[in-house]
């Protein structure tokens, strides 16, 4: 492969589509990589809103079936039929036993609403990531910016996809009496209304702001240590969004599950409880957590939880860089043409 070294007429020193300022020193780098860098500063909104859609229709698409565990495994008073030891073993007895397709109903609504969640979720967090390193530190990168903008985009996306995470979870339950997304939104408007899209949304916002805080901090430092000139490397993204997202899915267990707990308003649960009616609110939740299950009861499913977050990251992330390199690129090669 061609190399390069720190050319003084090629825009020395190269310029990232993350803003990141750092300059290279002057190192020697490959075609390909000084071609990313030849990219404008920053890409637009709408190759950033794109290129979110893009990465969390696939993220949520291809690790569907181990959500659809997880979902499961975190109930606190499963059916005797729906006892799970493993996520391998859960998908082949559910497959065995409901159908092949039954670890993927509840797909379409989640695509729904991850395709919008996710492009706003990207933008927001690219733009406020930006402005913030500007007022926080003036040379590359500040984690306490990349934080902040983490939790500022999870706000705008937990609103698109709190609706969607009930739907899901509720079809994705052992023995769920909905049989597809449609009937299951009927239902549950006509007899809960509509508060209960977002009976679970404080509780979803306290887990996902540490989770998505935890996850930018900790994907941005690594690609400081492993991709430090930022270029457009899909092992870097990969590496660094896995392990991002799995720390982060670990350390969130706990808030995932009493999440889990309000967006199913597991019936067996909820009577062992000697809880009438709904439960609500992130303080319950966690009181009936620790009644049914003690401690260990809040972190049911984190294998499965960790084993669905680490390559959604991973193919998140990639799936984002990628699009936002290629839409960049296509966008500039059509200003050359005209």
């Amino acid at each position: 492969m061609e190399l390069r070294c720190g050319g003084v007429g090629s825009q020395a020193g190269g310029r990232r589509m993350d803003g990141d300022s750092r300059d290279g020193g002057g190192g020697c780098k490959d075609a390909g990589s000084e071609d990313y860098e030849n990219l404008p500063t920053s890409a637009s909104l709408s190759t950033h809103m794109t290129a979110g859609a893009m990465a969390g229709i696939l993220e949520h698409s291809v690790m569907y079936p181990v959500d659809s565990v997880k979902t499961r495994m975190q109930s606190l008073n499963p059916d005797p039929k729906a006892h799970y030891t493993s996520v391998y073993g859960a998908l082949k007895k559910i497959i065995r036993t409901e159908g092949f397709w039954r670890p993927l109903r509840g797909l379409n609504v989640m695509m729904m609403g991850a395709g919008p969640a996710h492009a706003m979720y990207f933008a927001c967090y690219e733009n406020m990531k930006r402005t913030l390193n500007a007022v926080f530190h003036h040379q590359g990168n500040s984690h306490l910016a990349n934080g902040i903008a983490g939790s500022m985009a999870t706000l705008l996306h937990d609103a698109v996809m709190n609706p969607a995470e009930v739907v899901k979870q509720r079809l994705q339950m052992y023995n769920s009496p909905h049989r597809s997304a449609l009937s299951c939104i009927r239902t549950v408007w006509g007899t809960e209304g509509v508060g209960a899209f977002y009976r679970s949304y404080t509780t979803q916002l306290t887990m996902n702001i540490p989770f998505q805080s935890i996850h930018f901090i900790t994907y941005e430092f690594l690609q400081e240590q492993i991709n430090p000139y930022r270029d457009y490397n899909p092992q870097s993204h990969i590496i660094s969004g896995g392990l991002a997202g799995a720390l982060a899915a670990a350390a969130t267990t706990p808030l995932d599950v009493c999440k889990t707990l309000l967006n199913t308003q597991e019936n067996m649960a909820l009577n062992l409880a000697n809880i009438s009616g709904r439960l609500s609110g992130m303080a319950n939740a966690f009181r009936t957590v620790y009644q049914l299950n003690g401690l260990p009861g809040y972190f049911k499913g984190v294998q499965a939880r960790v084993i669905y977050q680490m390559p959604s990251t991973a193919i998140s992330w990639s799936v984002y860089e990628f699009f936002k390199y290629f839409l960049t690129k296509h966008k500039l090669e059509n200003r050359t043409l005209y």
